[in-house]
């Protein structure tokens, strides 16, 4: 590949493959991609003004080549993998394949028999676990298989199992291993461990989303009086903007009460149609009409300044929401009573 191609982020090259694969292609692609990476690829394709038609070929091809790897790692691990892509590309392309495959993706990720498992399975082996161990160990399990196992937990449990899965960044393959081993025995199964950064704020938020209000209540409060800065970061990653079309229609007509017209119109700047349509649809035509002029208006705005606007709003529906006043639609049994 190019020097100019190689020293392309990660970010560029994922831009330049949706731009080479065409809107259709793209859409089915990265509709299923993390909201921090859309956001990422869209600004990068915004600022692309033109690509090389070798440069597309090439990261086309790239992307061929790893997703070959990632099957023939599927089918025989890295050995089978390593030959036949040396075959195929020599050995020097096959090893960097390789590198970037084992590099981007969890195929040797510890605990595959823990997610395979049920949760009441898992539950009643680690239950009575240091608070650290289950801490890990949920870090690895899928977010709402994780949430009913914390569900289960006592209160006091929940809250200390809580704060360390948010506050783990990296951890030591032997403690991996050994834990692992464990399970093995355990489960009458083989587990293969890797290196790999597990748990923090994403990992807990996307637990907390499965489970129900009070287990989640409890957690945050718990972590407020902890450490009060990783509780806000928690509390503002729980709810996104996008999140606005989960809402009901009377809620969001609640929210609308309480935000000015350019601040909406700040935040819903370059957001999705769905997104658009859920607020113009519990307004007045008037109003509606208002918003889209005063967002025409606007002209080119910094994503910084979108994403303030948008947060802004969504302080707002946690405020409402932690006041009863509207109702976010949560995982566990946070069932509404009509």
């Amino acid at each position: 590949m190019p020097r100019d191609a190689q020293k392309l982020t990660g970010v560029q090259k994922a831009a330049i493959l949706f731009i080479t694969l065409g809107p259709e292609a793209s859409a089915d692609i990265i509709k299923k991609l993390p909201e921090s990476e859309i956001q990422k690829i869209t600004y990068e394709i915004a600022n692309i003004a033109s690509v090389k038609s070798d440069q597309k070929q090439e990261i086309l091809q790239e992307f061929i080549e790893i997703n070959k790897a990632k099957d023939y790692l599927t089918e025989g691990g890295i050995e089978y993998a390593r030959n036949l892509l040396s075959k195929a590309l020599g050995s020097q392309r096959a090893f960097e394949i390789l590198e970037k495959v084992t590099e981007a993706t969890q195929q040797f990720r510890p605990f595959a028999i823990a997610r395979k498992a049920d949760a009441q399975q898992l539950l009643n082996i680690i239950s009575n676990e240091h608070p650290q161990t289950i801490a890990l160990i949920l870090c690895y399990l899928q977010a709402d298989k994780a949430g009913q196992i914390i569900s289960a937990l006592p209160e006091e449990v929940q809250a200390e199992v809580a704060f360390r899965v948010a506050a783990m960044s990296n951890t030591s393959p032997i403690v991996v291993k050994e834990i692992e081993k464990v399970l093995d025995d355990k489960l009458s199964s083989v587990v293969k461990s890797d290196m790999k950064a597990i748990g923090g704020v994403p990992t807990l938020v996307e637990i907390l989303n499965q489970v129900d209000r009070t287990t989640e209540r409890n957690i945050t409060e718990s972590l407020e009086k902890e450490d009060a800065e990783l509780a806000e970061k928690i509390k503002e990653s729980m709810f996104v903007f996008e999140d606005i079309i989960t809402l009901d229609d009377v809620s969001i007509q609640r929210v609308l009460r309480e935000v000015e017209t350019k601040e909406l119109a700040l935040a819903l700047k370059g957001c999705s149609e769905e997104v658009a349509n859920a607020i113009y649809r519990n307004q007045s035509k008037r109003a509606a009409a208002a918003l889209k002029e005063d967002i025409e208006f606007l002209g080119p705005v910094r994503l910084m300044d979108v994403e303030k606007s948008q947060q802004r709003i969504v302080s707002v529906i946690r405020r409402l929401d932690e006041a009863g006043e509207i109702v976010i639609s949560r995982g566990g049994e946070d069932a509404i009573i009509v």
